[in-house]
């Protein structure tokens, strides 16, 4: 229904199956799974070590900052979904407009912003990878193309 912001009237019964079927719901769903994939590849298999050297580097060309930038993205790319989902939830119960209308700009906002920090995070863990010798990974390599792969779904689906 076509109310104040999205919402016929506040109040009612919550219908799981009808919420999740908003199409805000289930691309929030997405980025949160995107997120996650990109961050835990980047945690779980983005630092490697040599066998004469046992000290961690980044396997994106040993730079650090594009490791620290998809962790930082992923992970609170991952918060914010569980946060505007959580709004999701409450936001029938919400009957003043005016909150109703700076929580719609807040998602929107927030959602262009992490739209644009994506853009960057695909392109700058693509253009740390294509600088990275083949020598220097040995396991990370697929994690570190799904977290690339990931950033790049990332951009659409926020």
């Amino acid at each position: 229904g076509g109310g104040a912001y999205g919402a016929a009237k506040a109040g009612g019964a919550f219908d799981l199956v009808r919420f999740v079927q908003q199409p805000q719901v289930l691309a929030r769903i997405v980025s949160a799974v995107f997120a996650l994939i990109v961050f835990a590849c980047l945690v779980g298999d983005g630092y490697t070590s040599l066998a004469e050297d046992p000290r961690l580097f980044c396997v994106f060309n040993r730079n650090e900052d594009a490791c620290r930038y998809g962790i930082g993205i992923g992970v609170l790319a991952f918060l914010a979904c569980i946060f505007f989902f959580m709004v999701d939830v409450y936001f029938p119960q919400i009957s003043n407009t005016t909150d109703r209308k700076y929580l719609v700009l807040a998602d929107l906002g927030f959602s262009g912003l992490w739209t644009f920090l994506w853009f960057i995070g695909f392109c700058f863990l693509t253009n740390q990878w294509s600088w990275t010798r083949a020598e220097d990974v040995y396991i990370g390599a697929d994690s570190a193309r799904a977290a690339i792969t990931f950033s790049f779904f990332s951009i659409f689906s926020w």
